[in-house]
């Protein structure tokens, strides 16, 4: 009969708790698709009546969660607003002005961005297809595709979006929403795992064999 030696034992243990985890696939869907600031968002989402998984969806698709990051087109912050559009949504919002120069901070731009979707779900009853399409494309644009019949709104007909880029950003943020629905669904929350101390227990496991 062959012993196994420790070293083996070890390597042995560290194998199996990796299968663990792949096989525990909502500990992996977590780790891939990760929540950030989600009190804020919980908070923010009841505040303006909004479904905080569709907030989540837009944040990760728009910055993947990063504050400070700003694209080609000078749309800045967590749920990337522009300019004047941040400005708009500050005069008609009756919010403070200063909130312009802290677009950087996710709890000023996700309120922002939350309030503006409040605004887009009112101008579309509640489509919430049609209000995603707008915080791409603008609401203009999808209205106008709506009312010449180049687009009905419509969840099952995406792929009618007369803009490439809007559709696919539709996709994406349908796609992000279901994750998180699933992966979540006693709420959103930063899940956090000591892995090391995992390991450690590994180690201590493997000397007592």
């Amino acid at each position: 009969m062959t012993v196994m030696t420790k070293p083996g034992v070890y390597v042995l243990l560290v194998v199996g708790f990796i299968g663990v985890l792949f096989l525990q696939s909502d500990w992996l869907g977590k780790r891939m698709y990760p929540v950030q600031y989600p009190e804020d968002i919980k908070r923010l989402a009841d505040k303006y009546k909004q479904d905080p998984y569709l907030i989540a969806a837009i944040i990760r698709t728009e910055s993947n969660f990063d504050p400070g990051v700003e694209s080609h087109k000078g749309a800045f912050g967590a749920m990337q607003l522009m300019p004047d559009t941040a400005e708009w949504i500050v005069e008609t919002g009756n919010f403070p002005k200063d909130m312009l120069s802290s677009l950087d901070q996710a709890e000023v731009n996700v309120e922002l961005g939350s309030w503006y979707l409040r605004w887009l779900h009112d101008q579309f009853g509640g489509n919430v297809t049609a209000v995603v399409a707008a915080y791409n494309a603008g609401p203009g644009n999808v209205k106008r595709w709506m009312q010449d019949g180049r687009w009905n709104g419509q969840p099952e007909t995406v792929n009618d979006i007369p803009f490439g880029e809007t559709r696919h950003y539709v996709q994406k943020v349908t796609y992000f929403y279901k994750k998180y629905k699933k992966l979540y669904p006693e709420g959103l929350q930063t899940t956090m795992l000591n892995v090391s101390s995992v390991f450690g227990f590994i180690r201590q496991y493997a000397k007592i064999l």
